[in-house]
């Protein structure tokens, strides 16, 4: 990790109400993942624990500690997408995604009249059926 942009990176957030998160997003944008060096100067900068910071990242699925260069796609999988079908179309995404594609579970994308939902990047794509899904997930 390039010390310089992650210091940057911290310093921007420097002596802000409420900044872990926000650095945190900052911080996985930019490297692809927070590691445990990361942790560790974001620790010393918000004069928290390790274990504290860690303890976030770990508990949150958006923030890994190792970079996966694969692209995502987020599959809601929450009460009005299942209602809407989302079950039956998750092994055939699974198969699509193959090694090749993340897909990762997410709980609400604000799509609830409009789903099955995925989200690739910040695109929101809605009313999927499983051709669609599929498509979606062999392009991402």
């Amino acid at each position: 990790m390039d010390r310089p942009d992650l210091d940057a990176i911290i310093a921007a957030h420097a002596g802000v109400n409420g900044a872990l998160l926000p650095m945190l997003h900052d911080i996985q944008r930019g490297f692809g993942c927070i590691d445990a060096n990361a942790e560790a100067a974001i620790a010393h900068a918000l004069n928290l624990s390790r274990a504290e910071v860690h303890g976030v990242v770990s508990f949150y699925h958006d923030f890994l500690s190792k970079r996966d260069p694969r692209p995502v796609v987020q599959l809601c999988r929450a009460e009005a997408c299942k209602a809407r079908g989302v079950e039956a179309m998750v092994s055939a995404a699974e198969a699509a995604a193959g090694e090749r594609v993340r897909l990762t579970t997410v709980y609400c994308l604000g799509l609830c009249s409009a789903g099955p939902a995925a989200r690739i990047g910040d695109q929101l794509h809605a009313r999927l059926d499983a051709e669609g899904l599929i498509q979606l997930v062999q392009s991402a």
